[in-house]
């Protein structure tokens, strides 16, 4: 079973954000068990291009290593800048990266997005 669905109420949230800076989006992503990488691997590679014109860029790719806290276990780890909130729903609803979407989550057990808003401290 996938755990790979949209929480509908907080993309709604991001839809209706007025805040269209910056941000990044943090992917935790948990392959099944065969096929996964590569079916990630061809994702990044045909999804690359969309990200890139869209503004978009990764900024941190990967595996994570020993577990000091909590109980959920990751494959992977990847960090995307967007330009803005505007610029992501653009991104994600153009019909060609619609239909690469399927490469990403078909070979996906479990995924967490967040987006995320940079904090002054």
């Amino acid at each position: 079973m996938s755990n790979v669905e949209i929480n509908q109420e907080q993309f709604r949230a991001l839809a209706e954000n007025p805040n269209q800076e910056p941000f990044v989006m943090l992917n935790l992503l948990k392959f099944k068990k065969d096929g996964g990488r590569e079916s990630l691997s061809r994702y990044i590679k045909e999804a690359g291009p969309l990200v890139e014109a869209a503004g978009a860029k990764v900024i941190f790719l990967g595996r994570p290593g020993e577990l000091l806290q909590g109980k959920e276990d990751w494959d992977l780890v990847v960090l995307v800048q967007h330009k803005s909130r505007k610029a992501f729903l653009e991104m994600i609803s153009n019909p060609n990266f619609l239909k690469v979407r399927e490469f990403r989550s078909d070979e996906l057990e479990r995924s967490i997005l967040y987006a995320i808003d940079p904090v002054t401290l």
